[in-house]
């Protein structure tokens, strides 16, 4: 009988075994912070250490010790206390908590660059269990970080790891984390080739990472794209910036962790791309009194305190360059607010600003399994040729136009619970957006029930500004029209009937036991 043949567990797999360890020693929404600062270390050293041996193969081992000759690299220069030999020396002793975070300080200190990246006196304050941080570094000391350059070994690694951590954090949690296949949808959708690229709300910095890999895999430069961002959380500023780092990509996140509302680090910014996922919902996000006459809202009415959705919505708008391009996610009640929301939304259709809707599946984010839609804002919508990666490419005209795409019932089983896009639809949905967008869209592009529909901005206006897809694509293999936002609201309602009910079933029967003498 033939054995059963045991599938290789990847390096990513063995890592993830290795920090589930921690748990009961660590937090889980902590324990990210813990295995990917010492996976920065482990990558740092091995760089640092292949960059010492060219000096010494070429005869300038009298430079080895000179930072200068590191970061011209584009390579973290580390002081001996900050090797990862060093404290894989030192694993076993009582202060490999403080060793690490020494060893982070140093490399800090060391490479300007990396000012503000790293955790500060944040290993000693964990309280780990040191058996369990021990095997956990002997876990990391396994990883040639430099094998397969091709494949970003490192970069995989960390992207992996993000995504777990996500997953197992759950509901509520996880918002620095936005699903990979989404933000490939959103890249291949905008194309982001050349010029500024903006984050204002950056979590730890896929939408970058994304980006690069859309210019690598179209055989553009990354020399071409300059990274731009903020992040209000500490501990996922710093992720970002490690996240970065590792894959050799420079950016400005700004000063530090800041409130994009309250805090702009880059006021005067033109992107030529804005990719972002913004906290869905935000309530309270400024008092009455603030923000009330803040430039970004560009004349538009002042968004409302009690959700941020339009907020993020002009403020994304307010960075755009003359031809600058948007795609970002927010929560599908942005599609038909009323009051304040409707007035907005009606100018920025009026003004040509909005490109396309792309309402998603459910349960394709880790942290909500609230419905959510992708917006497609762009302020040069006029017939016009661009040069795209040594292409020309011809635009038509779309300014009094709107396409719509319903992808609810597209995507893939991910992880049991969850659903994810496959390439293959990613680039379909793409190639029809372009289809679309481009000359000869007559014979290219066409109305799909159940999929897309190109709506004029005179029909828009007679579906009162809303821009809920289902409002204007046909369902597909049914004569009637069915309201079925309506019919889940209702759904939802009687639910809630019934447990409230239930309840009230259940103090009834407490109050009937009681009076017979018997406890429930």
């Amino acid at each position: 009988m033939a054995k059963k043949q045991i599938k290789e567990k990847s390096i990513e797999e063995t890592l993830w075994e290795s920090a589930n360890k921690l748990r009961g020693s660590v937090e889980p929404s902590e324990y990210k912070h813990v295995v990917l600062s010492l996976i920065f270390l482990k990558y740092a050293y091995d760089r640092f250490t292949e960059r010492r041996n060219e000096l010494v193969a070429d005869g300038k081992e009298q430079f080895a010790d000179n930072p200068v000759f590191y970061n011209a690299k584009n390579v973290f220069y580390l002081e001996p206390e900050s090797r990862w030999d060093f404290l894989i020396e030192n694993a076993k002793q009582n202060d490999i908590s403080i060793k690490i975070d020494k060893a982070l300080a140093k490399v800090e200190d060391s490479n300007p660059s990396l000012k503000g990246a790293l955790p500060s006196n944040y290993y000693a304050g964990l309280s780990l269990d040191r058996t369990k941080l021990a095997a956990l570094l002997d876990e990391i000391n396994k990883i040639d970080t430099l094998k397969d350059p091709e494949h970003d070994l490192m970069g995989r690694v960390y992207e992996y790891f993000l995504g777990k951590f996500a997953i197992a954090e759950g509901k509520g949690k996880g918002e620095y984390y936005t699903p990979k296949t989404i933000v490939n949808l959103i890249a291949e959708m905008i194309e982001p080739y050349r010029g500024k690229i903006y984050d204002p709300c950056c979590g730890s910095g896929g939408m970058f990472v994304q980006s690069m890999k859309f210019i690598e895999a179209h055989h553009g430069n990354k020399r071409d794209i300059s990274v731009y961002g903020q992040e209000y959380t500490n501990t996922t500023y710093k992720l970002a910036k490690m996240n970065l780092a590792i894959r050799g990509i420079a950016c400005n996140l700004g000063e530090m962790a800041a409130d994009t509302f309250h805090n702009d680090q880059h006021k005067d910014l033109n992107a030529d791309f804005i990719m972002a996922n913004p906290p869905f919902n935000q309530k309270d996000w400024r008092a009455d009194n603030e923000l009330v006459d803040d430039p970004r809202w560009m004349g538009y009415d002042t968004p409302p305190t009690s959700n941020a959705n339009y907020g993020w919505i002009l403020n994304i708008v307010s960075k755009l360059s003359a031809n600058g391009t948007a795609g970002f996610l927010l929560a599908n009640g942005a599609l038909s607010g009323d009051g304040t929301e409707l007035a907005i939304r009606k100018q920025l259709i009026q003004n040509h600003i909005v490109e396309a809707i792309v309402i998603l599946p459910h349960k394709m984010f880790y942290s909500t399994d609230i419905s959510v839609t992708l917006w497609i804002m762009n302020n040069n919508k006029k017939a016009r040729t661009v040069e795209q990666n040594g292409k020309m490419v011809k635009y038509r005209n779309r300014e009094n136009e709107v396409l719509f795409v319903d992808l609810r019932l597209w995507g893939e089983p991910f992880e049991k619970k969850y659903v994810q896009f496959p390439v293959d639809q990613i680039q379909q949905v793409a190639q029809n957006f372009h289809n679309w967008q481009r000359d000869g869209y007559e014979e290219n592009y066409h109305n799909e029930a159940g999929y897309c529909y190109s709506a004029t901005t005179e029909e828009i206006e007679a579906k009162g500004w809303s821009l809920v897809p289902s409002k204007y694509i046909e369902f597909k293999g049914t004569a009637e029209e069915i309201d079925y936002d309506g019919k889940m609201k209702q759904i939802q309602s009687d639910l809630r009937d019934l447990l409230v009910q239930e309840e009230e079933s259940k103090k009834q029967l407490k109050e009937l036991f009681a009076k017979l003498g018997y406890g429930i």
